[in-house]
Formats: structure tokens, sequence, C-alpha cells
């Protein structure tokens, strides 16, 4: 189990951090303000190869691994959710589920350009009845003249318009299987950007499929096998939710703390108060759990172990904390944490989705509740 980082990680951390401190920091409001992420931005994150940081260098990308992974993810989030939600979409769920999934020929075909950045990747579960139901799905895909025929729609697609490669579930004879669908394949077709409460940067789209064409090489391992496929994926994803709250929540810390040495109120600086002292208290202590849990479940997936319930739990916590950090830190700036001036008020907004998506709370809670049941209620460190 991993409590520490090695000399390689910490110098991720330190390579990420300074990349986000200069390139994204300073255009984060932007970004949230004019609802996207700029072409130039993508650019440059593409060549410091955080597009691939988790991969096999095999493949074109960083091999950092999961943990190397949930370090960028957090130093990302530490400035901006809607950078980091991009990234994620992209890595841990758009293009993981080819790494998971696919055959070592469709890995070839399609992971070096996704880990360069090249191109990007979305990830197509949903749709309109299936949300936290994500088995009962609509889209369908029918053999002919040996292509897939899919036709379909899948809702709430982060990096819909940006992305160029589509990792799609469709239902079958046999059941639901995965399928690589590009972008410019006849018959895609992308929707205008969905309008967000939060992470406004990141853009949301619906996808259509209309009869579109796929080589039967595009799917994603076998007939039928699909959903577990598309699971799998769902629990590395959850890590990088917790990996973006856990930055969010370092950064809502730090800004607290600074905030309460400087500003004065009775004569005294507000960080001499007793309620913000246990206000301090509540969210260091939150971090710590958040910290130790991501990174334990990290160690874990590494290792090939199951973390589908490690997953969920990473999820749940760290989802649930991060906006109780965010109201915190907003508490504690007073009327400047409501104010746009300061990025306070943005991440409160940005941290309100991390709730939702790869599975809402109350789906992680059936997940867990599930497995400890199943286990008689025995509990083991090691799973």
């Amino acid at each position: 189990m991993q409590i520490t980082f090695t000399e390689d990680q910490e110098l991720l951390r330190k390579t990420i951090r300074d990349f986000t401190d200069s390139e994204i920091r300073p255009i984060a409001r932007k970004i949230d303000e004019e609802e996207k992420i700029p072409r130039e931005l993508i650019q440059k994150i593409a060549g410091m190869g955080m597009f691939g940081t988790y991969f096999p260098e095999k493949y074109g990308g960083g091999g950092f691994g999961e943990i190397g992974y949930c370090i960028a993810q957090e130093e990302v989030s530490r400035a901006c959710g809607s950078t980091a939600t991009m990234i994620g979409a992209h890595q841990s769920i758009g293009t993981n589920a080819i790494f998971i999934g696919g055959s070592e020929e469709l890995k070839q075909k399609y992971l070096p350009s996704l880990c360069s950045g090249e191109r990007l990747a979305a990830f197509c579960l949903t749709e309109a009845q299936a949300g936290s139901d994500s088995f009962n799905l609509k889209t369908s895909a029918a053999k002919k003249n040996g292509k897939w025929i899919i036709n379909g729609e899948k809702l709430w697609i982060t990096n819909g318009e940006i992305a160029d490669v589509f990792s799609v579930f469709a239902r079958t004879e046999k059941g639901i299987t995965g399928f690589v669908i590009e972008k410019n394949f006849p018959g895609v077709s992308v929707g205008p950007n969905e309008k967000k409460l939060g992470i406004k940067g990141s853009v949301t789209n619906t996808i259509s499929f209309d009869n579109v064409e796929v080589p039967e090489e595009n799917m994603i391992g076998t007939d039928g096998r699909g959903f577990l496929i598309a699971m799998n994926t769902l629990d590395a994803g959850r890590l990088t939710v917790g990996a973006c709250s856990l930055g969010a929540a370092k950064e809502m810390l730090e800004l607290s703390v600074q905030y309460a040495n400087q500003r004065i109120q009775f004569d005294q600086p507000i960080a001499k108060f007793q309620g913000i002292q246990f206000m301090i208290s509540d969210m260091t202590s939150k971090i710590y759990a958040m910290e130790s849990m991501l990174y334990r479940a990290a160690d874990k997936y590494e290792k090939g172990l199951d973390i589908s319930q490690d997953a969920a739990i990473v999820k749940l916590y760290c989802s649930e904390a991060v906006s109780e950090v965010a109201d915190t830190a907003l508490q504690i700036h007073g009327g400047m944490g409501f104010s746009r001036e300061l990025p306070i008020e943005r991440v409160y907004r940005d941290a309100r989705i991390l709730r939702i998506f790869e599975g809402t709370s109350e789906i992680q809670k059936l997940i867990i509740s599930r497995k400890t049941i199943k286990n008689n209620g025995k509990w083991k460190l090691d799973g």
C-alpha cells in the first residue's frame, strides 16, 4: 500500500504544478466566463504529454500509472475544474475504455494518437433513460454486410464537441457492446453545448448516431461484454473524481488560511478566532481522509486488484467532502467569497457536479452497501 511518493512522482507533481500555475491558472476565470478551453491551451497540454500520463510508454503514454495520473489531475484541479474535467473525460474514460477492453490491434490503432493529444476522446454511455440505470441502453448496434450499424442518441457527453473519437456502448442481440466511433464517420452529429451551472469551460453535448457504419475491428472487446468494460472504466473514472476533488479542496484550504491571516476584524486576524480555527480544522481533516483513501485505492488499481468498492468509496466521500470544503471556504471569505473577483465562487459551482457524474452519490452508496452485505459486514483493509 503506497503511503509516500517516489522521486519521479514528486517531480511529476512539480512539473504539472509549474505548468498549471503558468498556463492554466492565469486564464481559469476566462475559461469559465467564455465557456471554452482555448485550443492553444489544449495544444500546450498535449505538448506536455498530459493526455497520456496514465498509459504505458509502448502506446505513447507517460507510463506514470494511476498514481501519477491522479497526481496530475490533482494539480490541474487546483486551478481549473473545467480543464481537469476535459483531461479526465479524454483519458480516464474515453481512452481508457479502449485500453481496458480493446484488442491489441485496436489499441495500436488509436492509443498513440490519443496519448499524444493529436486526437481527443469522449465516453458515450448515458442516454435519456439510461443515467443511473446505465444498463437500460436503447442505442442499437446491428450487423450488416460485415459492419456494425449504430443508431441512437447519447446525452451529457463531456468533450462531445472537441472529441475526435468516441467510446460508444450500444445494445446488440447478445447484450451491451462497446465500439470506437470516429466523429467523421457519416451519420455522427453533435448537438449544441449545454449551458451549465459549473465547469462551464468543459463542453457537454448530445451525440447522435444515424445508421453509422462501424468496422468490425472497432469493437471494444467481444460482443455482449461491453457493460463490464464500461463499469471497469468508470471505476478508474471515479478515482479521477477523487483526485479532482482533492486538488480543489487543497486549493480552497490554502486560500482560506491565507485570507484568514490577512483579514482583520476586531483588531486581529480572523485566524485568531476559534470559530475560524475550527473551520480550518474540519477542512484539513477532510483533506487528510481524501488523500489517504484516493492514493490507497490508486495503489490497489495499479496492482490489478478489484477496486469497485474502493472506487465508490473514494468517489462518494471525496465528492461530498469537496463541496463541504468549498462551502466552508466561501464562509471564511464572507462577502468576498461570494464575489466573482475571487476563485472561491467558481470552485463552489464547479464542485457541485462531482457528486453527480461518474455515478451519483446515491449510486455509490448502493455499490458500497451491496458488497458490504455480500461480505456479511466483514471489512479488511486490503479488500
